[in-house]
């Protein structure tokens, strides 16, 4: 039987058998009920999640609930997985140091130490993670032992996991539980979640459910006139005339209103009018008082007991008795009762938060110290009750929840930890305690990814205090979560301000550097750099033609100083993309996660500067797994959203996906304005200038590449335009704009005269070749003499080709076509589908058919696919693979065995042979 006017909605969650729906409506709307009725009909096994407000601060609350009917089937996962899940909840001795992150502080390290959640740069930022230390589980590691669980729970029944009031859900679950959500393939397992919608409720949690955005989502609306008629007349007092309009009215379609609203017109026995208040009040404060008028035929006893659950919805023990008369009424239903005792599960929470706002102050607080010393056991729970009962100021609870961040943030629950830091900052007798704590909830606030919180708090801080020191570091925190978001120039100038401390100078400065990068501007790049001193990643972000070879020489010294540590290893990956050495920051990236992932800890995502460097590198499977995981580590910043949709567009445009490539470069440019965020913009309009070139509109690439410099011929972002110079002049060319062009070269040229790296020399000789036909046999000649050409095989193949055309178009037929086919052969193993095409095409001028193939068996799989056959071909497991991309084991297996028919294979062992022609050199 469905709902009231829910129809639709039944249909929906009863037809989910496999992957995610998110239901979200206004308070009342229904969602517990659909979840409740998808649990009842469900053919197996259903696990659930439920949001709690005296939990919410508590890290991995909800994982618990989850695991705990299940916690015998951890048994099939690998120990470390084992480990990392049971030690998340409490239950096992995790090895810290194979599950740690230690939390990101200052510190003196041989490069910057910088914000470590900018999955661009700033995640390749030097310092501030030291994983041999120590330190919260990796949220990745767990995300995959759950996912795998989950899968394997699967693999014998159905499994149907239902979260509700996910907005209570703690922050460290609820990404865990988005994370394997987002990687359920074909299995027959499906998340159902509902969410109160909070728009405009703001609270210092805001955002707490973005891990869930951009799943499936199905808003419960208001019921429409009829449907919330028929939901009165089968209430047990079905309302009538003045009573019903004015019900009807107040409760706008809500179902929760309706039947309240009837139940308490029941109750009085006739119309609401009748009563002492006559006009019904606004519907929020109506439903707030009829929940708590409910309470009134309850026994006193009964009260006492809902007053304490509803402070604490794990303080049933020894009070079942004393709250079953609140159940038999439909206030509550009372769970559990084994291994982790009763829980009380309140019929909606406005019920919970009516019985507990309905009671006094005095008796609130003393519910809260009542509660406090029953867990001294618990000291976590324990530090929240005694804050909730302080009356003023007080330096052993502020001090007891500072020791409570301190766990949260050991165990990755920076939510919490910012929460708690917040409140014993409120608590704190002394004025600099108080600014000392606050700046803290700032710095933990940070890896949040939440600017509008940070911001807050810092505030807060300045006002507590004229400490110098402080002041520099709320600055410094504020900045750091600006350089995520698309106000660089505030960042900047903070990051700055802060870089005036000593002690926070280079953690400061490495942090505009990044910021600098982004917003690309002049004054700020060159106001970075003049006090970057001798620090090599500042120098490096700010300038990175300048003294090029002896910042290339340096980076095996730094690589050896870093001494394995993977945060720095990313740092100079970065620092080599920088520099042009691609091949080089590809092994370092791999090396630095391979590290990571061993080490149990591993950033949000690839990031897009390695993202960028496997693109470069001809990986461009691993370059759209970077953008994907980029892109959904994300938590609303427009600014990573768009770093992440230009690097999508780019791989998708080299593919030939092209209407895809431009959806994704045009949102990338509309998130952000691109005259201050230089960086995300000029690649943005790299990828739709290929994109351009992949449908031969030469016309649009121009267009686009021509707006990577301005009207002068000068960058408009001073390292992100100048791998577009050859592409410019290949799209002059053919439109008649041959002498703009040219002038742009040279500037370019002339800019770069200094230490230009090789890439740079072999796209300078490319677009004088095509600009300067008489001279292009020197030019095409000097950039395929250079020996470290091969790393960048994408544009290497691109100059084979435009030589091979010049050669054939003045007969040199022999000489092209081995050209060609060399191009060729390196079309097909990216899976380049346009330049495929385009060479074929000389081919057949050039008098050879070349065969009607498709492109590589490889390439015609999806960019996962490519990267599960290339580990395989390694000798990894099936779980070993799943670990390295955080999918589950049978996941993995499928894809498998969907590939191997597409690559002509029938065993694992044939796969090494397949792609090792596939490597690029």
């Amino acid at each position: 039987m469905t709902m009231v006017g829910r129809e639709s909605e039944s249909a929906a969650v009863l037809g989910l058998t496999s992957g995610v729906l998110i239901l979200t409506s206004e308070p009342g709307a229904g969602k517990s009920t659909l979840l409740g009725l998808a649990a009842d009909r469900h053919p197996g096994r259903v696990l659930r999640m439920t949001g709690s407000e005296s939990e919410a601060n508590l890290t991995f609350a909800g994982l618990h609930q989850l695991l705990r009917p299940v916690l015998g089937e951890t048994a099939g996962l690998s120990a470390r997985q084992r480990s990392a899940l049971l030690g998340a909840i409490g239950l096992g001795d995790a090895n810290p140091h194979d599950t740690g992150l230690a939390e990101v502080e200052p510190h003196d390290t041989d490069l910057a130490d910088t914000n470590p959640h900018d999955t661009d740069l700033a995640e390749a930022e030097p310092g501030g993670v030291d994983s041999g230390h120590g330190g919260p589980p990796d949220r990745l590691l767990l995300g995959v032992a759950l996912l795998t669980l989950l899968s394997d729970l699967a693999r014998r029944s159905p499994v149907l996991v239902v979260a509700d009031d996910l907005q209570w859900i703690d922050a460290g679950s609820l990404e865990l539980l988005a994370f394997a959500a987002r990687r359920i393939d074909d299995e027959p397992l499906a998340v159902l979640a509902a969410a109160r919608d909070t728009a405009g409720e703001g609270g210092a949690r805001g955002g707490a459910t973005a891990p869930f955005s951009g799943f499936p989502l199905l808003t419960l609306g208001p019921l429409d006139a009829t449907a919330a008629g028929l939901l009165l007349d089968r209430q047990p007092h079905p309302p009538t005339g003045r009573a019903r309009l004015r019900i009807l009215d107040q409760a706008a379609g809500n179902p929760l209103a309706l039947v309240e609203l009837a139940r308490a017109n029941g109750a009085r026995g006739g119309d609401p009018a009748d009563s002492a208040d006559g006009e019904l009040l606004p519907p929020t404060d109506r439903l707030m008082r009829v929940f708590a008028a409910d309470l009134d035929p309850l026994p006193d006893t009964t009260r006492q007991a809902l007053l304490l659950v509803a402070a604490d919805d794990r303080a049933v023990a020894g009070r079942v008795e004393a709250l079953a008369p609140a159940e038999a009424a439909g206030l509550l239903r009372l769970t559990g009762g084994g291994h982790d005792g009763w829980r009380a599960r309140f019929r909606h929470p406005l019920i919970r938060s009516a019985i507990y706002h309905s009671a006094p102050l005095a008796a609130r607080r003393q519910v809260h110290r009542d509660l406090a010393a029953l867990l001294n056991a618990e000291p976590d729970r324990r530090a929240w009750h005694l804050a909730a009962a302080a009356e003023g100021p007080d330096e052993e609870i502020a001090a007891a929840l500072e020791e409570s961040a301190a766990r949260a943030r050991e165990r990755g629950g920076y939510t919490a930890a910012t929460t708690a830091l917040e409140r014993a900052a409120e608590l704190s007798p002394g004025r600099r305690d108080r600014a000392r704590r606050m700046v803290a909830a700032a710095g933990a606030a940070v890896s949040t990814g939440q600017p509008h919180w940070v911001r807050r708090l810092a505030a807060r801080a300045a006002e507590l205090t004229d400490d110098p020191a402080l002041s520099a570091e709320a600055s410094l925190r504020v900045g750091q979560v600006l350089t995520l978001s698309t106000e660089h120039d505030t960042a900047l100038s903070l990051l700055l301000r802060a870089a005036e401390d000593p002690g926070l100078r280079r953690v400061a400065l490495a942090s505009a550097s990044v910021a600098g990068f982004y917003s690309g501007d002049e004054e700020y790049r060159l106001a970075v750099r003049a006090r970057a001193q001798d620090d090599p990643w500042t120098l490096a972000v700010t300038d990175p033609t300048a003294h090029r070879s002896e910042r290339v020489a340096a980076i095996p010294a730094l690589v050896e100083r870093a001494d394995g540590d993977p945060a720095r290893l990313i740092s100079l990956g970065a620092m080599a993309w920088l520099l042009d050495e691609t091949a080089l920051a590809v092994r370092i990236f791999d090396d630095a996660l391979h590290r990571w992932r061993l080490g149990g800890t591993l950033p949000i995502g690839l990031g897009c500067s390695a993202g960028w460097a496997y693109l470069d590198h001809g990986l461009w499977a691993q370059a759209r797994t970077a953008a994907v995981d980029s892109n959904s580590a994300g938590a609303g910043l427009p600014h990573l959203d768009a770093a992440a949709r230009s690097l999508e567009a780019a791989a998708l445009a080299l593919t030939g996906r092209t209407d895809e490539a431009r959806t994704a470069g045009s949102a990338a440019l509309a998130l952000v304005d691109p005259h201050r965020s230089r960086a995300v913009a000029v690649r943005a309009r790299w990828a739709l200038g290929m994109a351009a070139v992949a449908d031969g509109d030469h016309v649009g690439a121009y267009e686009q590449f021509r707006l990577l410099f301005t009207a002068d011929g000068d960058p408009v972002h001073y390292a992100c335009s100048f791998p577009g110079v050859a592409e410019l002049a290949a799209a002059a060319i053919r439109t008649g704009h041959g002498a703009e062009a040219a002038a742009i070269v040279e500037r370019t040229a002339d800019r770069l005269v200094e230490d230009p790296s090789p890439r740079i020399r072999i796209l300078l000789h490319r677009a004088r070749a095509l600009l300067e036909p008489s001279r292009a046999e020197a030019h095409f000649a000097a950039a395929l003499a250079e020996p470290t050409g091969g790393q960048w095989p994408f544009e290497r193949a691109q100059l084979l080709l435009d030589h091979a055309e010049w050669l054939r178009r003045r007969h040199r037929i022999t000489e092209a076509r081995h050209q060609l086919n060399t191009a060729l052969e390196t079309f097909r193993r990216l899976g380049a589908r346009p330049w495929i095409d385009r060479t074929q095409a000389e081919l057949r001028a050039a008098g050879i058919e070349s065969a009607p193939t498709s492109p590589d068996a490889l390439t015609s799989l999806s960019p996962q696919q490519q990267h599960i056959i290339r580990l395989a071909a390694q000798g990894l497991s099936n779980r070993e693979i799943g670990e390295r991309l955080f999918l589950s084991p049978r996941t993995v297996g499928s894809h498998l065995y969907r590939s191997f028919p597409k690559l002509g294979v029938t065993a694992r062992s044939q796969l090494r042979d397949l792609i090792e022609a596939s490597c690029p050199s």
